[in-house]
């Protein structure tokens, strides 16, 4: 009996090659950065000096985190700009993301083809949630779910 060769091996397979070759393209994406609900490594693209205005963020629904800079760990997040200060918000959900930068709170960002190189401070002042829940409510059309400051994951990045 012969071997099959690879065109072969496509044709026996189930799969049309338009949907192998989609596969192949996501693993390859996947190792970049982050691609939809699959975290990535490095972030890749110049990096930007840190805006004095975060505002210019309220039409953009989705940046991408760097933490863990020894090991770069990168996720796909929305982010809350109210002037000087950029939120990002977990909930109550300890994520991975949470744990590496109360380990390490140097974070980049990236945000279209920019990188801003920050540091993750946790918020614990009411009135400071307060003032990002406002605007995460008038930015995606929704308030957080749980208000409690004490039991979120808020964290306010700002310059290193």
């Amino acid at each position: 009996m012969s071997r099959p060769t690879v065109q072969r091996a496509f044709e026996m397979s189930r799969l049309p090659r338009s949907t192998i070759g989609s596969l192949v393209l996501l693993l390859f994406l996947s190792g970049c950065g982050p691609f939809l609900l699959i975290p990535g490594g490095e972030l890749s693209g110049g990096v930007s000096e840190v805006p004095s205005d975060w505002s210019f963020t309220k039409d953009i629904s989705t940046v991408q985190l760097e933490c863990r800079p020894s090991d770069p760990y990168s996720v796909n997040i929305w982010a809350t700009g109210v002037g000087k200060d950029l939120y990002l918000h977990a909930g109550a959900n300890r994520a991975n993301w949470v744990e590496f930068i109360e380990a390490d709170p140097r974070v980049r960002i990236r945000i279209e083809d920019k990188i801003y190189e920050l540091r993750a401070t946790r918020v614990e002042d009411p009135a400071e949630f307060e003032r990002f829940a406002n605007a995460y409510d008038e930015k995606y059309g929704v308030r957080p779910r749980n208000e409690n400051v004490a039991e979120v994951y808020l964290m306010r990045l700002e310059s290193r």
